[in-house]
Formats: C-alpha cells, sequence, structure tokens
C-alpha cells in the first residue's frame, strides 16, 4: 500500500488486489467519487453521476462498477445515506442488483438503514431501504420495536406506495414471528384490512400469509 499526497483532495487511499491492474481502487475526492479501474480502464461512480441515474440500465451499471471493485459496505457508506436524495435513491437501486452474498457486508449497517427507512421523506428513498433491510438478517436480539410499529403502520398506510406497503408487511410479518403474541396481533391486523382498497401486491401477500404459504 502507497500513500500519496493531493493538492485537490482530502484523502487518498489506494486498495491494491494485484500487482499492476487493481481490481479495487479507491479515490476519495472533493466531489465524492469512487474510481474503480479493471483492465486498465477507468470507470467513474460520482455524486453528480448518481443524480443523472434515471434508468435500470443506469442502476446496472453502477451495480457491476460496485461489483468490481468489491467493497459494497464502503460505497454504501459513502452514498446510501447522502443528503441529496438523488444520489441516495441511485445507490440504492444499484444496491438491489446485488447478491445476498455481496448485500451482506451491509449486515453492520442496518441500524442506519432502518434509521433512514423510518425518517425519509422521499418515498423511492424509503422503498429502496426497505428493499435493502429486507433481504438483511433480522433476529429477536436485533429488533427494534420502532421499526417493527413503523412497518405495521406503513402496510396499511392508504397513502404510501404498493412497494413499501408490501416490504412493510414482509418486514413486520418476519418480526412479530419471534413472539406469538406478536405474530397473533399481526394476523388481526391483517384481517381487519379493508382490502378492497389496495393494490394486487399487497392482496396477495395478505392472502399469502393468512392462508399460512408466505415463508
Amino acid at each position: 500500500m502507497q500513500n500519496h499526497n493531493h493538492s485537490r483532495a482530502s484523502s487518498t487511499c489506494f486498495v491494491l488486489q494485484h500487482a499492476r491492474f487493481p481490481v479495487g481502487f479507491f479515490i476519495a475526492l472533493p466531489e465524492k467519487s469512487i474510481i474503480f479501474a479493471e483492465n486498465n480502464l477507468g470507470m467513474a461512480i460520482t455524486s453528480d453521476r448518481q443524480r443523472q441515474t434515471f434508468s435500470e440500465g443506469g442502476a446496472q451499471e453502477i451495480y457491476h462498477e460496485i461489483k468490481s471493485g468489491g467493497d459494497f459496505l464502503g460505497f454504501a457508506k459513502q452514498y446510501v445515506f447522502d443528503s441529496d436524495y438523488r444520489v441516495a435513491r441511485s445507490a440504492l437501486w444499484g444496491l438491489t442488483k446485488a447478491t445476498d452474498i455481496e448485500l451482506s457486508q451491509l449486515q453492520i449497517l442496518l441500524d442506519e438503514l432502518i434509521n433512514q427507512a423510518m425518517h425519509t421523506e422521499d418515498s423511492s428513498v424509503r422503498r429502496l431501504t426497505l428493499s435493502i433491510i429486507e433481504r438483511l438478517e433480522l433476529t429477536e436480539d436485533n429488533l427494534r420495536t420502532d421499526f417493527l410499529d413503523f412497518c405495521l403502520d406503513h402496510m396499511v398506510a392508504g397513502d404510501e406506495l404498493p412497494g413499501s406497503q408490501t416490504l412493510s408487511m414482509k418486514l413486520a410479518y418476519r418480526m412479530c414471528n419471534f413472539y406469538p403474541e406478536l405474530k397473533e396481533e399481526f394476523k388481526r391486523i391483517l384481517e381487519a384490512m379493508e382490502i378492497s382498497y389496495y393494490k394486487p401486491a399487497v392482496k396477495g401477500l395478505r392472502a399469502k400469509i393468512l392462508g399460512g404459504k408466505y415463508q
């Protein structure tokens, strides 16, 4: 590992995984950029680029560049909690393309992700953050009652996006399964839903859970 001074950067960190052309090559620049180099080709993920990402293809490109560097945790720390919702949204969108093994790097960020899902004012950031949380490990030891209450509220909220409603329902189901009394309360909430007001995805998930067909 070599350290170099750069007049325009606050810090420069080189992670050399190969002798000549590193698979992961990280530079912390004032504008917040992660640069991955592979096969002698430089590819950059920057805050500005993520503000301009509006397509599935763009999200896939972000994912593949993170994958080439292998540092999903470092990427998430730098971009997922950005105050600019456009940056956070695109970072989360790219991460949703990752495998469960790759996403497991984010397990230590569980509390931060939960906080973001609960407090963000952007519906897309909320939905994408819930999507990441839903793929992480939830245990009885790390169960947060404030997050459980949040999920129970948002799975039935009429003004919530269907995607966030279904993710909240899945997460509430997992958390309530740790305690028989919570599981019964969860079932009563599902049964009391005025189901005609909900989209097919919500109706279908509710039916699977009540029918014992969802695991």
